[in-house]
Order: C-alpha cells, then structure tokens, then sequence
C-alpha cells in the first residue's frame, strides 16, 4: 500500500496558531493526523524511528498547506527520547498546544511464547513512553491544551488468543488518560483516548491475510480508512469539554 497524503485543500482553521506533536507520525494514522491538525491550522512536529524518509513525506504534506514542521528522530521506548521530544518541538516551533500520543508497538502470539524482552519493550513504548511524553507535555500546556492517546480496540473486546501483551499495555492507557483528565483538568488541559479498530494501514493492509476475519467482526463490514481516525483526533483537539473520555473508532468491532 502506498502512502499518499492530499494537501491542496485549506484549512478549516480551528487549531490556528496551535502546535502540535504527533508521536509515530511517519506513517499510517500518525501521518493522516499530522496532515489533518496542518488542515485544522496547526504547526505539526512528528517522530519516527526509522522512516525518515516517509517522515519527510508528511513534513512536506504538512509545509504544502502553509503551516510549519519537523520531523524528529526519537524512540518512544526511550525514556530520554520519549520526553525529549516534547522540548524540542516545543523549542522547534515554539510551544506545545496538542500532544497525539500514537506511537505503539504490538507483539502478539502465545501467552507462553512471549519473551521477557517482548514485555519489556512493549511496556516501554506503550505505557512508559506515553506516561513520560505526556508529564513532559503538561509541564508545557496552558489552558486549552490537549493530550490525545490512541489506544486500541482489544481494550473493549478481544475477539481471540495471542493479544494478552499488547491489549495490557493499551489498557493502562485508558487509566492514564481518566487520571490525567481529573489531573490537568483545573488548568483546562484535556485528556482522552481513541480506540481504532481494524484501520487500512501497511502493518494491517485491508487486503492481507487477515484482513477477512477482521472485517467479519464489524458492525460495518470493511475496514477503517487513516482519515476516519485523524478525523475523531482532530475533533478532540478544537473540543474544549470533553475529557476523561473514550472513542471507538472501529466499525461496529465492538458492538
């Protein structure tokens, strides 16, 4: 699947003079959401791991719409680079108004097949990452900020074995962001989480191997497109009472 991202039209200006950091931004839902908050009106800071090119593709989509970028090299598994990467954007486009934690990693198989390498990395990137990334976010924030969390569609029904490690980690997700929402509410920063669920993606094609059991299990028949989730985090970027709360956006997987 190739990515493509459309930036020819304008922005609806909602998150006008906003700065916002999308974690994992390279590619999949993380770059659809780079290049909607731009549409929105915002400045978009992103990281990746390892697709610096595919980064610099979004960077581009986002410059084409006016609005400025970056692209940042940081491990969400890092705890240094996790955190880091809020005070660069922050000293990179100057300040920091939306935190879009999507950086996640899944390893799925046999509860007895799972190393303790798999556990520790999968906490690391998941839990720790998010946690570290979002204290160093709200230390950032003024009233209107925002902290999007994208979590998963296994916190709400696990439709079969091998997804115990990453469905953990997705769960301490939705405790983090109610705790966060009571924490930072006083200063009018928000806090939510979205739940997709099988979303079209080159690590979960809408054509691959699994992909006829997935569509199975939705209300609606086929998988999710980038935009719809970039839609419901662009949503909860301009949305000033709403927080402590969870969206699913995954076709019914869940009903």
């Amino acid at each position: 699947m190739t990515a493509t991202y459309e930036s020819t039209t304008g922005t609806h200006g909602t998150l006008h003079g906003k700065v916002a950091l999308v974690t994992g931004g390279s590619r999949g839902i993380g770059a659809a959401t780079a290049v909607r908050l731009a549409r929105e009106g915002a400045d978009v800071a992103v990281t990746y791991v390892h697709g610096k090119e595919a980064a610099e593709e979004v960077v581009r989509a986002v410059r084409a719409l006016g609005r400025r970028a970056v692209a940042l090299r940081a491990d969400a598994g890092d705890a240094d680079e996790a955190q880091g990467a809020v005070g660069r954007t922050a000293e990179t486009l100057g300040g920091l108004d939306v935190l879009v934690n999507n950086a996640g990693v899944g390893v799925l198989g046999p509860l007895e097949g799972l190393t303790l390498a798999d556990v520790d990395r999968v906490l690391a990137v998941n839990v720790r990452g998010v946690f570290l990334a979002s204290r160093a976010a709200a230390a950032r924030m003024g009233a209107g900020g925002r902290i999007i969390t994208v979590g998963t569609c296994m916190t709400q029904r696990v439709p079969g074995p091998g997804g115990t490690l990453y469905a953990t980690s997705k769960a301490a997700l939705i405790g983090l962001t109610k705790a966060l929402a009571r924490e930072l509410g006083p200063r009018g920063i928000t806090a939510n989480v979205v739940h997709p669920g099988p979303i079209d993606t080159d690590m979960n094609p809408a054509d691959g191997p699994y992909a006829a059991g997935q569509v199975e299990m939705t209300a609606l028949g086929r998988f999710g497109a980038v935009d719809e989730v970039a839609a419901m985090v662009a949503y909860l970027a301009g949305a000033g009472y709403v927080t402590g709360a969870e969206f699913v956006v995954d076709g019914g997987h869940s009903a």
